[in-house]
């Protein structure tokens, strides 16, 4: 399987906004779902978002609290996640993957072909 490639993350002061890009490789409905995921250091890695793609329902956090957007481009075949209002606790390594769904939340299962991802941080 292919790796999905992340770009678009940064260093960006609290209250700052970033905007994540995922690209696939493969067509977006070949998917389940597509998530986000995040990684502190030292820690496993954290449900953000996820896009499921017969009906594009969005999944999110309970962290996010309306401050993230998931969303998927057609013509660029990426799943995009705008962060605003970003803290401190936001910073990690973001993650995109196959997603499922389990009780709502968006979830990996066993997938471990993890890509080198993107680095968020949040100055406070």
């Amino acid at each position: 399987q292919v790796q999905l490639v992340e770009s678009g993350g940064g260093l960006v002061e609290a209250g700052g906004s970033l905007r994540l890009s995922c690209a696939l490789s493969e067509a977006f409905s070949d998917y389940y779902a597509i998530g986000w995921f995040r990684q502190a250091p030292g820690k496993e890695h954290e449900g953000v978002s996820c896009i499921r793609s017969r009906d594009l329902v969005t999944f999110y956090g309970d962290f996010v609290k309306g401050r993230f957007t998931i969303s998927r481009d057609n013509a660029k075949n990426t799943v995009d996640l705008q962060m605003n209002n970003l803290n401190a606790e936001d910073t990690g390594v973001y993650h995109c993957a196959p997603s499922g769904l389990v009780s709502g939340s968006c979830d990996y299962g066993d997938f471990e072909e993890w890509g080198q991802g993107t680095l968020v941080t949040v100055s406070a």
